[in-house]
């Protein structure tokens, strides 16, 4: 089953968690209602759990399905053995949440107490209005190496910061290039067994917002060197301590070449200004 990892979600998720924590309260209900407008189905919001648990942003041990598979999950739940509940009120669209996923213990560890920090010094836009670009679990690999190569603390700087180099790219770009690019992707997908890893890099690489967009297709190309590349990264980007434009820049470059063949690469590098041309070259 995909699901979708939104940030929204994961802020309320690592919220809750932590003020219960704050409390020395173990049990944790989330109701419907910590959830409103957010569109969330039960194996949603049963993912973000388990992808926060598996990349251990929190500790949890629980049991039953982790996708909340009704054939799979148990019909009836120890009382004295539940520590973390999941409030049958979180409606699901198809039928009520009939039973409960057992947790022994949840807490938020180190590495999810920095995520949570850093959302709370700049929350998810979607919280109050509009929507972030997703990211599918299944297809997490492209941004965890955008990650770890470029130094960033998660998935959401590494979505985000990939965008903006994206737009960066695209703006030294004729449009046809463009294009050419998105197209390549989706080409390569549909004979391929990265099939939907190369469709969300598709996704990535598309402007998500339609009045950047619209103004991106009548626009003519854009000139500017390579300080300027470099400063847009670190400016718009709002990037995280610990790394720099240049390092996040070359994972990105690093990440999008594996997906590439060689001439599509070597059409894009025409594009670039110098050390950026030569930081593409060496990805």
């Amino acid at each position: 089953m995909t699901i979708t990892l939104r940030d929204d979600i994961m802020y309320i998720l690592l919220d809750k968690i932590d003020r219960h924590n704050e409390v020395d309260n173990n049990s944790v209900d989330f109701q419907a209602t910590d959830f409103t407008g957010k569109k969330l189905t039960i194996a949603d919001f049963l993912g973000h759990l388990d992808y926060l648990n598996q990349k251990k942003y929190i500790n949890a041990e629980f049991s039953g399905n982790a996708y909340a598979n009704q054939e799979d999950v148990p019909d009836l739940v120890n009382p004295e053995e539940v520590d973390f509940r999941i409030a049958n009120t979180l409606g699901a669209e198809d039928a009520p949440f009939p039973h409960l996923i057992k947790f022994k213990g949840a807490e938020l560890t180190e590495k999810g107490e920095q995520m949570l920090a850093r959302m709370k010094d700049n929350p998810p836009k979607s919280l109050k209005k509009g929507a972030s670009v997703p990211i599918v679990a299944r297809d997490t690999d492209f941004l965890e190496k955008v990650a770890l190569r470029g130094g960033l603390p998660d998935i959401f700087d590494a979505r985000d910061l990939t965008t903006i180099v994206y737009r960066t790219m695209r703006d030294l770009m004729t449009n046809k290039a463009v294009r050419s690019v998105e197209s390549e992707l989706q080409s390569e997908a549909s004979s391929s067994y990265r099939a939907d890893l190369q469709e969300d890099i598709a996704d990535l690489w598309r402007e998500s917002n339609p009045l950047v967009a619209w103004i991106s297709s009548i626009r003519p190309t854009l000139e500017f060197d390579a300080d300027t590349f470099i400063l847009r990264i670190e400016t718009e980007g709002g990037l995280p301590s610990g790394t720099s434009g240049e390092k996040v820049i070359k994972s990105v470059f690093a990440a999008t070449k594996e997906e590439l063949p060689e001439e599509k690469a070597q059409e894009i590098a025409e594009f670039l200004p110098g050390k950026i041309k030569d930081m593409w070259q060496s990805a």
